[in-house]
Protein backbone atom coordinates (compact mmCIF):
# COMPACT_ATOMS: atom_id res chain seq x y z
CA UNK A 1 0.00 0.00 0.00
CA UNK A 2 1.76 2.98 -1.09
CA UNK A 3 0.45 6.56 -0.14
CA UNK A 4 1.94 9.71 -1.78
CA UNK A 5 1.72 13.16 -1.24
CA UNK A 6 1.24 15.17 -4.71
CA UNK A 7 2.12 19.09 -5.24
CA UNK A 8 1.10 20.83 -8.20
CA UNK A 9 2.29 24.90 -7.84
CA UNK A 10 3.91 25.15 -11.76
CA UNK A 11 0.98 27.92 -12.60
CA UNK A 12 -1.80 30.15 -10.79
CA UNK A 13 -3.22 26.57 -9.07
CA UNK A 14 -1.97 25.81 -5.88
CA UNK A 15 -2.73 22.31 -5.60
CA UNK A 16 -2.42 19.06 -3.31
CA UNK A 17 -3.41 15.85 -3.57
CA UNK A 18 -3.05 13.24 -1.13
CA UNK A 19 -3.47 9.53 -2.65
CA UNK A 20 -3.47 5.72 -2.09
CA UNK A 21 -1.97 3.44 -4.77
CA UNK A 22 -2.57 5.98 -7.59
CA UNK A 23 -5.78 7.03 -6.82
CA UNK A 24 -6.86 10.31 -5.09
CA UNK A 25 -8.06 10.13 -1.56
CA UNK A 26 -8.23 14.21 -1.57
CA UNK A 27 -7.30 16.80 -3.23
CA UNK A 28 -7.19 20.63 -2.46
CA UNK A 29 -6.52 23.51 -4.28
CA UNK A 30 -6.88 27.05 -5.18
CA UNK A 31 -6.41 29.15 -8.18
CA UNK A 32 -6.08 33.08 -8.12
CA UNK A 33 -4.55 35.77 -9.42
CA UNK A 34 -2.12 36.60 -6.52
CA UNK A 35 -0.42 33.55 -6.43
CA UNK A 36 -1.43 32.74 -2.86
CA UNK A 37 1.18 29.49 -2.71
CA UNK A 38 3.88 30.27 -0.13
CA UNK A 39 0.81 30.98 2.07
CA UNK A 40 -1.91 28.32 0.88
CA UNK A 41 0.63 24.79 -0.04
CA UNK A 42 1.74 23.94 4.03
CA UNK A 43 -1.64 24.73 4.78
CA UNK A 44 -3.29 22.42 2.32
CA UNK A 45 -0.85 19.40 2.96
CA UNK A 46 -1.45 19.62 6.86
CA UNK A 47 -5.34 19.40 6.01
CA UNK A 48 -5.06 16.69 3.17
CA UNK A 49 -3.00 14.49 5.70
CA UNK A 50 -5.32 15.58 8.73
CA UNK A 51 -8.75 15.02 7.23
CA UNK A 52 -7.29 11.94 5.70
CA UNK A 53 -6.66 10.48 9.00
CA UNK A 54 -2.89 9.36 7.56
CA UNK A 55 0.25 10.95 8.92
CA UNK A 56 3.50 12.05 7.10
CA UNK A 57 5.00 8.80 8.57
CA UNK A 58 2.42 6.92 6.54
CA UNK A 59 3.68 8.42 3.57
CA UNK A 60 5.50 6.30 0.68
CA UNK A 61 6.84 9.48 -1.42
CA UNK A 62 6.71 13.02 -2.49
CA UNK A 63 5.55 13.97 -5.95
CA UNK A 64 6.25 17.80 -7.34
CA UNK A 65 5.27 18.60 -10.78
CA UNK A 66 8.35 19.90 -12.11
CA UNK A 67 7.64 22.35 -14.83
CA UNK A 68 7.78 24.24 -17.29
CA UNK A 69 5.54 27.12 -15.54
CA UNK A 70 6.32 29.82 -13.12
CA UNK A 71 9.88 30.62 -11.55
CA UNK A 72 8.23 31.46 -8.01
CA UNK A 73 5.98 28.78 -7.93
CA UNK A 74 7.88 25.89 -9.24
CA UNK A 75 10.75 26.94 -6.29
CA UNK A 76 7.93 27.07 -3.56
CA UNK A 77 6.53 23.64 -4.62
CA UNK A 78 9.76 21.88 -4.80
CA UNK A 79 11.66 23.27 -1.98
CA UNK A 80 8.63 22.14 0.21
CA UNK A 81 8.87 18.68 -1.54
CA UNK A 82 12.48 18.83 -0.69
CA UNK A 83 12.09 19.64 2.62
CA UNK A 84 9.39 16.40 3.24
CA UNK A 85 11.79 14.43 1.59
CA UNK A 86 14.29 14.65 3.38
CA UNK A 87 12.44 15.12 6.79
CA UNK A 88 10.91 12.10 6.42
CA UNK A 89 13.65 9.75 4.19
CA UNK A 90 11.09 9.02 1.56
CA UNK A 91 11.76 9.07 -2.83
CA UNK A 92 10.96 12.39 -4.60
CA UNK A 93 9.39 11.54 -7.74
CA UNK A 94 8.61 14.82 -10.79
CA UNK A 95 6.17 14.44 -12.84
CA UNK A 96 5.87 16.58 -16.26
CA UNK A 97 3.44 19.58 -15.72
CA UNK A 98 2.12 19.67 -19.47
CA UNK A 99 1.65 15.89 -18.73
CA UNK A 100 -0.32 16.48 -15.42
CA UNK A 101 -2.73 19.15 -17.85
CA UNK A 102 -3.16 17.27 -20.70
CA UNK A 103 -4.43 14.21 -18.17
CA UNK A 104 -6.83 16.07 -17.60
CA UNK A 105 -8.55 16.12 -21.09
CA UNK A 106 -10.38 13.59 -22.03
CA UNK A 107 -10.90 12.09 -25.57
CA UNK A 108 -11.20 8.92 -27.53
CA UNK A 109 -8.88 10.07 -30.57
CA UNK A 110 -6.93 12.44 -31.99
CA UNK A 111 -4.10 14.56 -30.29
CA UNK A 112 -3.97 17.22 -27.15
CA UNK A 113 -1.51 20.26 -26.84
CA UNK A 114 -0.77 21.37 -23.71
CA UNK A 115 0.09 25.15 -23.61
CA UNK A 116 0.76 27.47 -20.68
CA UNK A 117 1.22 30.92 -20.55
CA UNK A 118 4.87 32.63 -21.07
CA UNK A 119 4.76 36.11 -22.23
CA UNK A 120 3.25 37.97 -25.31
CA UNK A 121 2.41 35.33 -27.57
CA UNK A 122 4.67 32.78 -26.21
CA UNK A 123 3.74 29.53 -24.39
CA UNK A 124 5.38 26.50 -22.85
CA UNK A 125 3.43 23.41 -25.26
CA UNK A 126 3.81 19.57 -25.95
CA UNK A 127 2.27 17.24 -27.77
CA UNK A 128 0.27 14.31 -27.05
CA UNK A 129 -1.74 11.42 -29.21
CA UNK A 130 -4.75 10.45 -26.56
CA UNK A 131 -3.30 7.79 -24.61
CA UNK A 132 -0.49 10.57 -23.30
CA UNK A 133 2.44 9.41 -25.04
CA UNK A 134 4.50 12.35 -26.03
CA UNK A 135 4.43 12.66 -29.41
CA UNK A 136 6.45 16.42 -29.12
CA UNK A 137 8.79 17.00 -26.39
CA UNK A 138 8.22 20.67 -24.48
CA UNK A 139 9.21 23.69 -26.33
CA UNK A 140 8.84 27.37 -25.47
CA UNK A 141 7.40 28.83 -28.99
CA UNK A 142 5.33 31.57 -30.08
CA UNK A 143 2.47 30.90 -31.56
CA UNK A 144 1.23 32.53 -34.84
CA UNK A 145 -1.31 31.51 -37.36
CA UNK A 146 0.94 29.03 -39.07
CA UNK A 147 1.46 27.24 -35.51
CA UNK A 148 0.71 23.08 -35.93
CA UNK A 149 -0.26 23.72 -39.51
CA UNK A 150 1.38 20.33 -40.44
CA UNK A 151 -1.38 18.59 -38.24
CA UNK A 152 -4.20 17.47 -39.76
CA UNK A 153 -5.90 15.22 -37.16
CA UNK A 154 -7.90 16.47 -34.50
CA UNK A 155 -6.09 19.15 -31.97
CA UNK A 156 -7.54 19.90 -28.45
CA UNK A 157 -5.88 22.51 -26.86
CA UNK A 158 -6.19 22.95 -23.26
CA UNK A 159 -4.31 25.22 -20.21
CA UNK A 160 -4.73 28.77 -19.69
CA UNK A 161 -3.53 30.26 -23.25
CA UNK A 162 -6.74 29.87 -24.51
CA UNK A 163 -8.11 33.98 -24.70
CA UNK A 164 -4.72 34.83 -26.37
CA UNK A 165 -4.43 31.61 -28.95
CA UNK A 166 -7.92 31.04 -30.27
CA UNK A 167 -8.07 33.75 -32.18
CA UNK A 168 -4.66 32.75 -34.02
CA UNK A 169 -5.26 29.04 -34.05
CA UNK A 170 -8.58 28.99 -36.50
CA UNK A 171 -8.20 26.07 -38.39
CA UNK A 172 -11.35 23.89 -38.91
CA UNK A 173 -9.24 20.40 -36.64
CA UNK A 174 -8.32 22.96 -33.96
CA UNK A 175 -10.47 22.63 -30.24
CA UNK A 176 -10.12 24.62 -27.72
CA UNK A 177 -11.29 22.61 -24.29
CA UNK A 178 -11.47 26.16 -22.30
CA UNK A 179 -12.46 24.45 -19.24
CA UNK A 180 -9.52 22.69 -18.76
CA UNK A 181 -7.16 25.72 -18.09
CA UNK A 182 -4.55 24.41 -15.24
CA UNK A 183 -2.73 21.46 -14.12
CA UNK A 184 -3.78 19.91 -10.60
CA UNK A 185 -2.28 17.35 -8.10
CA UNK A 186 -5.27 15.26 -8.80
CA UNK A 187 -4.09 14.63 -12.15
CA UNK A 188 -0.71 13.65 -10.72
CA UNK A 189 -1.49 11.15 -8.40
CA UNK A 190 -2.20 8.07 -11.24
CA UNK A 191 1.43 9.42 -12.94
CA UNK A 192 3.74 9.39 -9.79
CA UNK A 193 2.13 5.87 -8.77
CA UNK A 194 3.31 4.81 -12.42
CA UNK A 195 6.89 6.33 -11.49
CA UNK A 196 6.67 4.69 -7.62
CA UNK A 197 6.16 1.54 -8.52
CA UNK A 198 9.20 1.71 -11.38
CA UNK A 199 11.30 3.56 -8.58
CA UNK A 200 11.88 6.18 -10.85
CA UNK A 201 13.11 8.66 -8.22
CA UNK A 202 14.67 12.13 -8.23
CA UNK A 203 18.22 13.27 -6.62
CA UNK A 204 16.82 14.81 -3.76
CA UNK A 205 19.74 17.08 -3.11
CA UNK A 206 20.39 18.20 -6.86
CA UNK A 207 17.06 18.15 -8.41
CA UNK A 208 16.00 21.51 -9.61
CA UNK A 209 12.94 22.81 -11.24
CA UNK A 210 12.41 22.65 -14.87
CA UNK A 211 12.21 26.27 -16.01
CA UNK A 212 12.75 25.80 -19.89
CA UNK A 213 13.91 29.61 -19.95
CA UNK A 214 15.93 31.57 -18.03
CA UNK A 215 13.99 33.57 -15.60
CA UNK A 216 13.73 37.53 -16.26
CA UNK A 217 13.45 39.37 -13.50
CA UNK A 218 11.39 42.01 -13.54
CA UNK A 219 10.88 45.12 -11.51
CA UNK A 220 7.41 45.25 -9.50
CA UNK A 221 4.69 47.86 -10.33
CA UNK A 222 3.98 47.63 -7.02
CA UNK A 223 5.53 49.74 -4.09
CA UNK A 224 7.43 48.16 -0.92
Amino acid sequence: MSYILNIETATKNCSVALAKNGETILCKEIAEEGYSHAERLHVFIDEVCKESGISFQDLSAIAVSQGPGSYTGLRIGVSAAKGLCYALNIPLIAVDTLQVLASKATIAEGLIIPMLDARRMEVYSAIFDFKLVKQREVQAEVITENSFESITGTVYFVGDCSDKCKSVLTKSNFNFLEEVKYPSANEISALSFQKFQKEDFEDVAYFEPYYLKDFMITTSKQAG
